[in-house]
């Protein structure tokens, strides 16, 4: 069975507001630091970005990959799902936001990631643990900024 890093984080903001930063994928090189190229290749019936595809550059990981997303109705949730890449054989992704005390949120993203080279599972755990580390406080810091 895959295993899925977890982490969270309190953002002093509301959640529609943290969910316009996440849906603002044109945006997103301004304050992702792996991004390079982020395009929205096909966008839902509500506006929302269906697919989106990217181009990382995390120095010694680079790769270009594409992702389906599904966005909660209730505009408290968006998760996604590979749809085709370089390096990677499968991603699964979710962000989650918890209202919290009155003007903030609780962040929680979860990753699942498998790549075309075999990698022990503790590296791999401890990749995706830097990466969704790293989306968080640069999500943090981007909606509180």
């Amino acid at each position: 069975m895959t295993e899925r890093t977890e982490q969270s984080i309190v953002i002093n903001a509301a959640p529609a507001d943290i969910m316009a930063v996440i849906a603002d994928f044109p945006r997103y090189s301004e304050w992702v630091s792996s991004a390079k190229e982020v395009t929205v290749t096909e966008a839902g019936p509500d506006g929302n970005a269906r697919q989106v595809a990217f181009v990382l550059d995390a120095g010694v990981l680079k790769d270009s990959y594409e992702l389906r997303y599904d966005w909660a109705a209730d505009g408290l949730s968006v998760s996604w799902d590979l749809v085709r890449s370089d390096l990677q054989t499968a991603q699964h992704g979710r962000y989650g936001l918890v209202p919290q005390a009155e003007g903030s949120t609780k962040v929680t993203y979860e990753l699942t990631v498998d790549v075309t080279i075999p990698i022990i599972g503790a590296l791999k755990r401890r990749a995706e643990k830097a990466i969704t580390d790293a989306a968080l406080k640069e999500l943090k810091k981007r909606v509180e900024g």
